[in-house]
């Protein structure tokens, strides 16, 4: 079992990955150009590039944040009904109908109550992570300020390891959600 959530969570964790800094890339390029054409397209001289590559950190810490949320979203849906060292999550149609099975073909409609549950998971996992965090640096160090360390890219990384756990947990706390062998 350990090797199908380390499976399941390395293609998560890849794709989430690529597609939060392929998004981040893009729009923050758009700002950057976007800002450049509205400052006249003066010639690009090493001031000029310094500024613009200012302008697009900047834009990419900040549009990483909202890609990030994207991409959770969006790649929730392919660790689904991928098999992984004989076993494989299902995802099910809503309890409530008399019939409950198996979606082979899944939307993002049939997703909505179930990432909201992962989710939340994952909002309590990563809070855990900065309680220990904190605590941690006010044991090792001893500067006046908690959380000088805090950016989006501590919040990533501490949602890759909750990530890995929060598949542990998925099956147990959503009943559309099962392991099954394939």
């Amino acid at each position: 079992m350990y090797k199908f959530y380390f499976l399941l969570w390395l293609k998560w964790a890849s794709r989430l990955s690529f597609f939060s800094l392929f998004y981040t890339t893009i729009i923050a390029g758009v700002i950057t150009l976007f800002i450049y054409v509205k400052g006249g397209m003066q010639v690009l001289n090493k001031e000029l590039l310094e500024a613009l590559f200012s302008v697009f950190s900047f834009s990419f810490m900040l549009v990483f944040a909202l890609s990030l949320l994207l991409s959770l979203f969006l790649g929730l849906k392919y660790i689904f009904n991928d098999c992984y060292d004989g076993y494989s999550f299902e995802l099910l149609s809503c309890l409530s109908e008399p019939k409950v099975e198996k979606i082979d073909l899944i939307g993002y409609g049939d997703l909505l109550k179930v990432w909201r549950k992962w989710f939340m998971l994952l909002i309590w996992l990563v809070g855990a992570q900065m309680v220990f965090a904190v605590i941690l640096s006010k044991i090792i160090t001893l500067s006046g300020s908690l959380i000088s360390w805090f950016s989006i890219y501590y919040i990533y990384g501490a949602i890759l390891v909750a990530g890995y756990f929060s598949f542990i947990i998925l099956a147990a706390k959503c009943k559309r959600v099962r392991i099954v062998k394939c």
